[in-house]
């Protein structure tokens, strides 16, 4: 509870800054701190320091599953804002409101990773999407920003119908919202109604993760955003909805689970698939690195299809490990005066650092061992193989992260080994220190994993 009514106070007070502080580093600083404090606000509640009482009637429930993802969220946040708060200021006049809706989002984060009710889901799931709406059309002299948005609200809007019509199937079928409710035996006259409930659902959180076949538009909103949002989408956002995903499945349709693997295993390869085939063929770094996120919520489905402990810690290492690399990367992307692989070419003689941290990074999203990229895609196939069964999917998911080498060394070959004056904005000393403190942690996390990990334990 503390996550949730802090980052919304947070998100008032920065909209209303924007009204009383002119001061752009001003709001700046009250936000890196805010976020701070946010975090410490979730890992004081972590170790049983709740500062907040209040009865939800049983439709929140703070486990230490959904605590720590909210402070890996917070945590990749924090360091978001640290290597792209100036970037954000640089997108529209309506600074402080940018902070906001990102405090804002934060607050349905902490709902989803929470819920105990369909009805908490959909709050939360509406909560993190219609700032995210803004935020993408939030360069409004840019048509494809505009375009973006556009189809992002469309997207959103087809999938939460395509939800609430599952929602209102589940609830006829089952008579509550409450997951523990729902999780008791089907009632065998009205299981076509829970099917196809559940069926509706399926495909409302597809669209949301953004796995095949749902996808289409995806790469036109990631490539469309202004890039300093776009990894903050594709990450914190992302890595939530997954844990949401999961919570739906693991609590209450754990008897149905056998059910739907089938459809599970199909739309995994399906997702690696086309994410991985596609990227190979973009000359845009950003627009593959779209369609990468594709290709990597193909290794998160992993996490639903085998529902079981060693998926449990792979979805905590792939949510931080997968934040920090593409946050990396993006804030790295954002310098560059060309997304272009050309635009790269001859990177590391001009900014040594710079090349270095964004080839670590780019080693960790291939799952290259030594970062935690590779323990976060072991994980997410050793569960797989626990389950001893659809041993094809594995070798599938193997083939295309081989194919996924290809378009990340891409990027390395142009920074290391072609000529050409790689542009960039001004960089500060600051900014490659907090780099390099992120690529530090993507090694050390990638050597002994389970420093994140005994905290699902302790």
């Amino acid at each position: 509870m503390n996550a949730i009514i802090i980052s919304a106070i947070l998100g008032v007070v920065l909209m209303f800054s924007g009204i009383f502080i002119s001061n752009k580093a001003t709001v700046r600083s009250i936000a890196i701190a805010g976020m701070f404090l946010l975090l410490l606000a979730n890992l004081a509640e972590q170790y049983g320091h709740g500062f907040f009482s209040v009865n939800t009637r049983d439709m929140l429930v703070f486990n230490r599953f959904g605590l720590l993802i909210n402070s890996i969220a917070y945590g990749s946040t924090f360091l978001y804002l640290l290597v792209s708060a100036r970037d954000i200021e640089k997108v529209g006049i309506n600074h402080a409101e940018y902070f906001a809706l990102i405090f804002f989002i934060l607050s349905g984060v902490a709902i989803v990773t929470s819920f105990n009710t369909l009805l908490m889901l959909f709050l939360g799931i509406e909560i993190i999407s219609i700032p995210l709406y803004i935020l993408t059309g939030s360069d409004k002299r840019n048509l494809k920003s505009n375009e973006a948005a556009l189809k992002y609200f469309l997207m959103g809007s087809f999938s939460t119908g395509i939800m609430l019509m599952g929602i209102a199937l589940l609830y006829g079928a089952k008579g509550s919202f409450n997951m523990n409710f729902m999780a008791g035996a089907i009632n065998p006259e009205r299981n076509f109604w829970f099917i196809t409930g559940l069926l509706l659902l399926l495909i409302s959180m597809s669209f949301k993760v953004s796995a095949a076949p749902f996808h289409f538009w995806t790469p036109d909103v990631y490539d469309g955003a202004p890039t300093v949002f776009t990894s903050f989408m594709a990450t914190v956002v992302k890595a939530a909805v997954f844990v949401a995903f999961i919570r739906l499945y693991d609590a209450a349709f754990t008897e149905s689970h056998p059910t739907w693997k089938l459809t599970l295993s199909f739309i995994t390869a399906a997702t690696l698939f086309i994410g991985n085939i596609t990227a190979v063929f973009q000359q845009s770094v950003k627009r593959m690195l779209a369609y990468s996120s594709i290709a990597q919520a193909g290794f998160m489905m992993f996490a639903l299809f085998s529902h079981n402990d060693l998926s449990r810690e792979g979805i905590v290492l792939y949510a931080f490990g997968y934040s920090l690399a593409t946050i990396g990367i993006f804030a790295v992307l954002a310098r560059m005066k060309d997304y272009t692989f050309d635009g790269f070419n001859g990177l590391a003689r001009r900014e040594p650092i710079l090349a270095a941290t964004t080839t670590i990074f780019l080693l960790s999203l291939a799952g290259i061992p030594l970062t935690i990229g590779f323990f976060a895609k072991y994980y997410m196939l050793a569960s797989a193989i626990k389950t001893g069964a659809d041993t094809w999917l594995v070798i599938f998911a193997i083939l295309c992260a081989a194919v996924s080498v290809y378009y990340y060394f891409r990027v390395i070959q142009s920074m290391y080994f072609k000529d050409g004056e790689a542009e960039t904005e001004e960089i500060n000393p600051a900014f490659r220190w907090v780099l390099v403190a992120m690529a530090a942690l993507v090694i050390l996390l990638g050597i002994f994993p389970n420093m994140l990990l005994q905290y699902l334990y302790f």
